[in-house]
C-alpha cells in the first residue's frame, strides 16, 4: 500500500479537494461557503514513500522464509 501511495504521489502530485465553511449563523439561517483547493505532494515525500514500500515488500518476503 505505501508503495502504491508512493506511485500515485510521482504520477499525480497535485490534487484539489473541496472545503465547505460556514461564513455566518443567525437563527436557523445558515451561510456557508464552499472553496475549491490545491494540494501538492513533494517530491521527496513521494521518494520516501516508494522506497518504504519497496523496502516493507523485500523485509516482508525475507521474514516468511
Amino acid at each position: 500500500m505505501v508503495f502504491v501511495l508512493g506511485i500515485i504521489g510521482l504520477v499525480h502530485p497535485e490534487f484539489t479537494y473541496h472545503k465547505t465553511e460556514e461564513v455566518a449563523h443567525v437563527g436557523p439561517v445558515r451561510a456557508t461557503v464552499s472553496e475549491e483547493k490545491t494540494a501538492s505532494v513533494p517530491t521527496a515525500v513521494s521518494v520516501v514513500l516508494l522506497v518504504a514500500g519497496i523496502g516493507l515488500a523485500i523485509l516482508g518476503g525475507r521474514s516468511r522464509s
